[in-house]
């Protein structure tokens, strides 16, 4: 008797469909504007050799220097892989499945609702404002049974901040109710927004952070959760007992030196320079409709013909991410900002296809 694998299976993990990721997604590309990623690699070298040993389950050159990045206190940080980990663990530490709800506000990031329906939890969604703000009094008749409100600033696919007096308003609604958990992502871009500081003052607050954008580490998968030590506290029983490999944290430690900060300091001036670039070039091309504000290191556009750009574009590996299926984004791409000679590059295209089209 041949045994059905597909029904031993969960019944929200058979309809699940994955995180389309960039890399999921594929392509054959050589200007990957795709995934918010920096464009060259940083040089380090690997100086651990005690693989033949577990690694420490927080390690602490790692939770120090990040605490004293982000201004914090080591109690008040957990490394993790990837900020994604930290997305899971809070439902995994908070909610109960069947039981609890969390809460997001489309378009944003796409984690929030896969992580919630492979663990079981109900996620409902509150669409944001047609400035991408928060919707606060829709926000206020959802919250029944929410344990935790996501909500990514600078973010992601728009680019904007959230204003802080709506995030201060949605701090006092939730006390006590909920936690509030800010995705900063993307902070480094636009450091005098976070929310770190506020800690203090809201016990409920957790802020998420990665090293994998303007750290420009991807690929090393280390993210970070800052909060208060009740929080944390409750984060390290959930944790998987060694979330991060020996040389994870050896290359997190070079990253998080004073060299490594200042390194990454001057890739964002650079990005953010090639972003006021593109700023001035994009609205210059007739496929062009709409170009929106950024904090960040993509930005967003709305094309008169998207698939059309998007596929013309693809066929000459200049790979951008298709919104068109998000919430209010139809007819948009989002352009992660390259190297000036990808911008360039990225530019001369669409430049191409607008003569083609005139």
């Amino acid at each position: 008797m041949s045994l059905n694998i597909e029904a031993l299976a969960r019944a929200n993990v058979r309809a699940l469909t994955p995180y389309q990721s960039a890399r999921r997604l594929g392509g054959n590309g050589d200007v990957w504007l795709n995934a918010n990623e920096f464009p060259l690699p940083v040089p380090f070298e690997l100086s651990q050799q005690t693989l033949n040993r577990y690694p420490e389950c927080q390690p602490k050159i790692v939770i120090e220097r990040y605490a004293a990045y982000a201004g914090l206190t080591p109690e008040q940080v957990l490394v993790s892989r990837g900020a994604d980990e930290g997305i899971e663990l809070l439902m995994r530490a908070f909610c109960e499945p069947g039981k609890d709800a969390i809460l997001f506000c489309p378009p944003t990031y796409g984690m929030y609702s896969v992580s919630a329906e492979t663990i079981g939890i109900e996620y409902r969604t509150v669409a944001a404002l047609d400035d991408w703000q928060l919707n606060l009094p829709a926000i206020a008749d959802q919250l029944d049974g929410v344990k935790v409100v996501y909500m990514c600033s600078p973010n992601n696919p728009t680019g904007n901040l959230i204003n802080p007096d709506d995030i201060r308003e949605l701090l006092e609604t939730t006390a006590g109710k909920a936690l509030v958990v800010a995705d900063e992502a993307y902070i480094e871009f636009c450091p005098e927004a976070t929310l770190a500081g506020w800690l203090q003052e809201y016990p409920h607050l957790v802020i998420l952070r990665t090293l994998s954008k303007a750290f420009a580490l991807a690929g090393l998968r280390c993210g970070f959760t800052l909060a208060n030590k009740p929080v944390i506290d409750l984060l390290m029983k959930v944790i998987a007992p060694y979330p991060l490999a020996t040389p994870v944290a050896d290359v997190a430690g070079q990253a998080l030196s004073e060299q490594g900060i200042a390194l990454m300091r001057q890739h964002v001036a650079e990005l953010n320079a090639n972003r006021a670039w593109l700023f001035e070039q994009l609205p210059q091309i007739s496929v062009v409709q709409q170009v929106f504000p950024s904090e960040t290191n993509y930005i967003l556009a709305r094309f008169t013909d998207s698939p059309k750009v998007f596929k013309t574009l693809w066929d000459q590996g200049i790979i951008l991410r298709d919104q068109n299926k998000n919430p209010g984004l139809a007819g948009c791409l989002r352009i992660s900002i390259g190297t000036r000679k990808e911008c360039e590059r990225l530019i001369a295209a669409l430049q191409a296809l607008s003569v083609e089209q005139a």
